[in-house]
């Protein structure tokens, strides 16, 4: 898979990115990258005194990372995100994204670990370099069976344990459906305070809309719970897209609170292009942070 991948995707990415693999970790280098409010846990060095003195609000730089990190994939590998309606589940579309994410980043010295996540947090992979390591991920995570109806997720439990054990401030990739119980919100933008936080959620587009079936049987992978519906209704399939819509929206907003950049992988898309538009959307905004571009309301008032 790895080998297939570094081909395919890895040495694809590698060129298109040009040294713009950087803007995925941001972290305590030379290059200003933002701006942002002081938190409890900032080193007061960072602060910014001609911005706090200008908004009455400590401010502290953030700076683009120029020497190695750590990076950290949080897994929910609950059995949720074992469907897929087409040739690729959402469970593999995680891995691959784990796979060239790890390998381009060990390729340029950084240092990558993983926290698993089934019925609870089960294993944890210490940060280490090299393609050995990269391996060793793969091989935990293709190894591991099919989620088993345990009840519904609680992405929470892998925030809360990601806290506790990430000390350093490193580069965090949040990997999952967000299908879960509610109340992983704040804990997400706890840890987005300490860290550089990334949530990829995977989708597949059968979640979204459903097509002209007939009498389908939907079964909750999580609960077991199963449902007889009738998607040759179009009241129905009108309904269920408008659920789905609200919930995106919802989620959508729920990310954004939390202070976290999010990119969306669907099992019916290209992997090279989902990073390349995530990475350009997070280099216009290094860029505006980094020259002219500072907030209105950072700027001197007008004489």
């Amino acid at each position: 898979m790895l080998r297939r991948l570094e081909w395919t995707v890895v040495r694809r990415l590698d060129g298109l990115l040009q040294g713009d693999y950087r803007t995925l970790l941001r972290g305590a280098g030379l290059d200003l990258a933002d701006l942002r409010e002081y938190q409890h846990h900032d080193d007061v060095r960072h602060i910014d005194w001609n911005v706090t003195a200008r908004t009455d609000t400590p401010h502290v730089r953030v700076f683009t990372e120029d020497r190695e990190m750590a990076a950290w994939f949080l897994l929910d590998l609950s059995p949720s995100v074992d469907f897929g309606s087409g040739e690729q589940r959402k469970r593999n579309v995680s891995a691959e994204f784990v796979a060239v994410l790890a390998r381009l980043l060990t390729r340029h010295g950084n240092r990558i670990g993983a926290l698993l996540y089934g019925s609870g947090v089960d294993t944890v992979i210490p940060t280490r370099g090299g393609r050995q390591h990269v391996l060793h991920l793969l091989h935990t995570l293709q190894a591991r069976p099919t989620g088993r109806e345990a009840g519904p997720t609680r992405l929470r439990d892998l925030l809360d344990s990601a806290a506790n054990l990430i000390r350093r401030r490193s580069a965090v990739f949040v990997v999952s459906d967000f299908i879960s119980e509610p109340g992983w919100e704040r804990p997400l933008g706890l840890l987005a305070q300490r860290h550089e936080v990334v949530a990829v959620r995977v989708l597949d587009p059968l979640e979204l809309q459903l097509p002209d079936l007939g009498l389908l049987t939907l079964r909750d992978a999580e609960t077991g719970e199963q449902l007889l519906v009738d998607t040759h209704d179009a009241g129905f399939r009108k309904r269920f897209a408008r659920v789905a819509a609200q919930r995106e929206s919802e989620l959508r907003e729920s990310l954004a609170r939390a202070g976290v950049d999010a990119l969306e992988l669907s099992t019916d898309a290209d992997l090279v292009d989902a990073v390349i538009r995530f990475t350009e959307m997070r280099k216009r905004r290094i860029r505006l942070a980094a020259g002219g571009g500072m907030p209105a309301h950072l700027q001197p008032a007008a004489a």
